[in-house]
């Protein structure tokens, strides 16, 4: 497709003719920000003056460790978690709260609590529309409830167990009041909560105890009655006595068990000795024997006695043999002693036998009789643990009465909750804050007022520069409209750019396309851009406008951009040239919503030249390709007709899938000529001369199509 590429779609945003658009317009933000500043002083100077009280409580044990009933138990201490604290402060916002409060200050009375009699029209209105209730329809208790709440602000410090109370009011005394009379109010809710619970317990424990008693008596009854009637006997340590008997019985039994062996093993180590003929000095049984004791005595002075005669006499003489023969007797009798110690063990230990065996009857009839005696100590020891649990219950019930009557009589009931700070009469009031909502206005103001000049400047588009290496090319040859032509107005005046001169090219007899030939070429090619040339002046305009209204009627979205210096291309198309057009949206002096019409003939938009200031239009020259892109953008065809433009003037205007046209009038015009070579000479080469064939004759005017 014929044409040359263009960097014209990327664009930067010129931060310096951004912010520098503040200082051009600091007066109408400086004065905006005034009048908003002034408003506000207005509103803060006739504000009522609002006044705030607060009063802070404590929720914390107030019962004394001398007056508890258990100072080592905790059972009767109060939640004071952080689900406790918050309950209290509903406690404090309750309706019943606010209900006596309201009634102790006759809040009903003042007209900053009760306003259904002054409604304004507004009111009125809101409330016929069904926006709002009528105040006159709510009962006077709750309009005063809902204007204390709205006056009330009830929380908890965080991280402790400490409630605030704020409360608002136009009257200073009035809002240090309420809070302190709302603490006071939930101090003294608490306290009859705690005298209704306390007189109810009291109501109950009293049936309660009487009953218990009569449970008591009873259940120690069954259990003398049965200790009585089953001979169940207790011993000194609380234990039956038939059981401490059989221990006794176990104890015994085992006590001759061991007599009757020692007695046996004695007798054993007595007749083994008498046996073997082994000495007896050693059998302990037999040295513990007076007799035998005495006996070895005499044994001992006899041998003695014979040593020492043996020193002097003979062994056989009579003397000696006297004392020999004493000596056996003696050892005769110690053996008949020996033998009637063994025969008194042997009589020890059939005496322990007969004794083991004795014990050992007695033995099992006492486990046959506490046997019994256990079966009735199971039912007895349950009589008497019913009986301890009845007088446990009985004796405590009469512990708590006895306190709970005592603090009613004494009216002795601390509240776990105190105020230990008051609200004094404010001074000084809260709202408004004047001088604080004075500046706050002013710098908000200009902040706002900055920030709606920068969005307007951004969108706009005269903060929009090209980007860099875009390398656009000058329009001054695209003619401004409402002034002097751009050969005329030194305004226009080209820039000096430098560039060689054309030599004229003839083309005669070169034939030139048809309007609907060209608007075929435009569709089935899919050019986005159709850029024309008129070498031979706004004569030659009419075939940009032929072909825009051919490709319309194809079913094209179709704009045509007139930038003629007369518009010479918009004016036929519309009823007048004095709609805003391109030159107003160059200057800021309208949206595309206002400079875009509709073609009195046909389904093409148009964008006429405008009636701005075309000096003041040529200073954003350089968003005219940015105006562009949003149009191709927009429609499938834009149509520009430039006028007898030059060559390099219409670089900017071309993009991909632009065509560039030339119109024709007379093809041996020298004009067209030169243009031609001029255009090839910047690289448009494959001209399409566009030739209309007469003057064809406008659609018909189709009604109501005036404004996009």
């Amino acid at each position: 497709m014929p044409g040359i590429r263009s960097a014209a779609n990327d664009v930067d945003v010129d931060l310096g003719a951004l912010f520098s658009s503040l200082a051009r317009r600091w007066p109408r933000i400086l004065f905006a920000a005034l009048i908003i500043t002034a408003i506000a002083f207005a509103f803060a100077w006739l504000a009522t003056p609002k006044y705030k009280g607060e009063t802070r409580i404590l929720i914390e044990t107030r019962e004394s460790v001398f007056t508890q009933p258990d100072p080592a138990s905790n059972a009767n201490s109060p939640v004071l978690d952080e689900e406790g604290v918050i309950s209290q402060v509903q406690v404090v916002s309750s309706t019943e709260v606010l209900k006596k409060v309201a009634r102790q200050f006759d809040l009903a009375s003042r007209d900053e609590f009760n306003d259904s009699a002054e409604i304004g029209p507004v009111g009125r209105l809101l409330v016929l529309a069904g926006l709002k209730s009528d105040p006159s329809e709510i009962p006077a208790e709750e309009r005063v409830l809902q204007a204390m709440r709205d006056k009330l602000q009830v929380y908890r410090v965080e991280k402790s167990r400490v409630i605030v109370v704020d409360f608002s009011s136009a009257d200073p005394k009035l809002a240090a009041a309420v809070p302190n009379a709302i603490a006071e109010t939930y101090i003294a809710v608490q306290k009859d909560a705690k005298l209704e619970s306390n007189s109810n317990a009291t109501s109950w424990l009293a049936p309660e105890i009487k009953d218990l008693t009569t449970r008591v008596k009873d259940a120690e009854a069954k259990v003398a009655d049965y200790r009585a009637h089953s001979d169940l006997f207790l011993s000194d340590n609380n234990s039956a006595l038939i059981t401490q008997q059989l221990s006794q019985m176990s104890t015994e039994l085992s006590r001759v068990r061991a007599d009757r062996a020692a007695a046996e093993a004695k007798a054993l180590s007595v007749k083994a000795a008498l046996a073997g003929g082994g000495s007896l000095d050693a059998l302990p049984d037999v040295l513990s024997s007076g007799l035998i004791q005495r006996l070895r005595e005499q044994q001992v002075q006899l041998k003695a006695n014979i040593d020492q005669l043996s020193t002097t006499l003979l062994p056989n003489h009579p003397r000696i043999k006297a004392l020999r023969s004493q000596l056996a007797g003696l050892g005769r009798q110690i053996r008949v002693e020996t033998e009637k110690v063994l025969s008194g063990l042997n009589t020890e230990a059939d005496t322990a036998k007969l004794r083991e065996q004795q014990l050992l009857g007695d033995l099992n009839k006492a486990k046959a009789e506490s046997s019994r005696a256990g079966q009735q100590e199971v039912e007895l020891r349950a009589l008497q643990r019913e009986a301890t649990a009845q007088r446990d219950l009985l004796q405590s019930y009469l512990t708590r009465y006895r306190e709970a009557s005592s603090r009613r009589d004494r009216d002795y009931l601390p509240v776990d909750a105190r105020i230990f700070s008051r609200a004094t009469v404010p001074a000084i009031p809260y709202f408004p804050k004047r001088i604080p909502i004075v500046v706050a206005a002013f710098i908000a103001s200009l902040l706002i007022m900055a920030v709606v000049t920068l969005l307007q400047e951004l969108f706009s588009g005269r903060a929009m520069r090209p980007a860099r290496g875009a390398g656009f090319g000058p329009v001054e040859e695209v003619a401004m409209p409402n002034g002097p032509s751009r050969k005329d107005d030194p305004a226009f005046a080209p820039i000096a750019i430098p560039s060689a001169d054309v030599e004229p090219v003839a083309i005669a007899g070169l034939a030139g396309v048809s309007i609907e030939r060209a608007a075929e070429k435009l569709i089935a090619g899919g050019a986005s851009r159709a850029i024309f040339v008129s070498p031979e002046g706004d004569e030659a305009a009419a075939a940009s406008v032929m072909v825009a209204r051919e490709v319309a009627d194809a079913g094209l979205r179709v704009l045509l951009l007139d930038l003629t210096s007369s518009g010479a291309a918009s004016t036929p198309m519309l009823e007048s040239n004095s709609y805003p057009g391109v030159t107003n949206l160059l200057a800021a002096e309208a949206q595309f919503t206002d400079v875009i019409h509709i073609d009195l003939y046909s389904d093409c938009h148009v964008m006429p030249v405008g009636t701005a200031d075309p000096e003041r239009a040529m200073r954003a020259v350089d968003r005219l390709p940015i105006i562009l892109n949003s149009l191709t953008t927009a429609y499938d065809v834009v149509v520009v007709e430039c006028g007898p433009a030059e060559a390099t003037s219409i670089r900017r205007l071309v993009s991909d899938g632009a065509e560039v046209l030339v119109s024709v009038i007379e093809p041996d015009d020298p004009n067209v000529g030169e243009m031609a070579a001029a255009l090839e000479a910047n690289g448009y080469g494959e001209l399409m001369l566009v030739t209309p064939a007469g003057h064809l004759p406008p659609h018909p005017p189709v009604p109501d199509r005036s404004a996009a």
